[in-house]
């Protein structure tokens, strides 16, 4: 059992589309509303799950897209209507994270909040909620703090995070300075971060007091934080609401919360890390789909309830939505996503080249698909 942190308030960005998992991942049905690793319900509501022994079903808040509020509420009807935080259009990850920051602190000028995706797959949860309570004791102090995970292997598709000198803070052991960000390394760079102990995945993940969050906003990027204000304002008035969003959410500066707060705040000292010792994925293409979904086994991954799959010899992952035969024979590290509408056959090793697929697919038209 763990006990809820009574000033901790918890935003899931329920945002982006997911390309690289097309055409599973859809516009209208993004990854986040998906079962992609067999638990029986989707990502966005096994991280409510996971979330949930921390703040309770009051102090949760979701932002995401007007097209995916009933979809979001009929996955969560535990979430009280006031924190369904609505966008008109994706605007990235500042304007999501700083409006929902803006919203509670006018409702509780002391909270804390934390902002964990919707489309992470997180394991080992008694670790992870030690990994929060650490960052919210962190957050106390005046600090933004993210979580960063503890390599497992020389990973090249994650932004890493080099840790500095060591916390004195009460209830957060771990707790470090944040020395710098580094981006996507290649392999033999990440070969030397796995060996030297001092890198982190960087997942994303900022627990922080509001008031600090919006402070630095307004340091780095004072139009932004004006926007999120004046929406902020008006937000708890239904009659004011859907004016202020139409007018003002669409001029807010598209930028990564990385870019307009986390790296400023580490170049002034002002960011902490607590390393998460916990599984994590971020599901970021079908090799990470296979992988997560195969258990360490060298086999074939299926995914979809009434999956039809003949194989012998295959490796990989098949995704079915579909009543249709699918037979393997002798393929290795296939990637086989069937539709109703769409196809895709490649390999775990061009995992990432989906996105290039549907980069065309906007280019020539065929919206239809997206």
């Amino acid at each position: 059992m763990v006990d809820l942190i009574d000033d901790f308030y918890a935003v899931i960005p329920a945002g982006g589309v997911g390309s690289r998992l097309w055409p599973l991942s859809r516009a209208d049905a993004p990854k986040f509303l998906h079962d992609l690793t067999g638990s029986g319900h989707s990502l966005l509501r096994d991280t409510w799950d996971r979330l949930e022994p921390l703040t309770g079903s009051d102090r949760i808040a979701v932002v995401t897209g007007r097209a995916h509020r009933a979809a979001v509420e009929e996955q969560l009807p535990g979430i009280p209507d006031k924190n369904v935080i609505l966008e008109s259009e994706p605007r990235d990850s500042t304007a999501a994270i700083a409006l929902a920051a803006a919203i509670l602190h006018r409702r509780n000028p002391d909270v804390i909040i934390g902002s964990f995706a919707a489309d992470h797959v997180i394991r080992v949860l008694p670790v992870f909620h030690w990994a929060v309570q650490q960052a919210v004791a962190v957050a106390r102090e005046g600090y933004i703090c993210t979580i960063g995970i503890t390599p497992t292997e020389p990973a090249i598709g994650f932004g890493y995070i080099k840790k500095g000198e060591m916390l004195s803070v009460v209830g957060a052991p771990e707790g470090a300075l944040v020395e710098r960000f580094v981006e996507k390394p290649d392999l033999s760079t990440a070969k030397e971060y796995l060996q030297s102990r001092d890198y982190l995945w960087n997942a994303g993940m900022f627990i922080t007091r509001a008031d600090v969050l919006l402070d630095e906003l307004a340091a780095n990027k004072p139009e932004l934080h004006a926007g999120v204000l004046e929406l902020a304002e008006a937000w708890d008035d239904r009659e004011r609401r859907g004016p202020a969003v139409d007018k003002i959410w669409p001029r807010l500066e598209k930028i990564a919360i990385d870019y307009s707060v986390a790296e400023p705040a580490a170049e002034k000292g002002k960011l902490a890390v607590v390393p998460g010792h916990f599984d994590w994925d971020d599901v970021g293409d079908f090799a990470s789909l296979a992988k997560l979904n195969s258990h360490g086994r060298n086999d074939l991954a299926i995914l979809g309830e009434n999956a039809r799959i003949l194989s012998d010899a295959a490796s990989g992952i098949v995704v079915s939505h579909t009543s249709r035969v699918i037979s393997l024979i002798g393929v290795r590290n296939i990637v086989v996503v069937d539709t109703p509408d769409a196809l895709l056959v490649t390999t775990s090793e061009h995992a990432q080249r989906v996105k290039h697929v549907v980069d065309a697919l906007k280019v020539t038209g065929r919206d239809d698909v997206l």
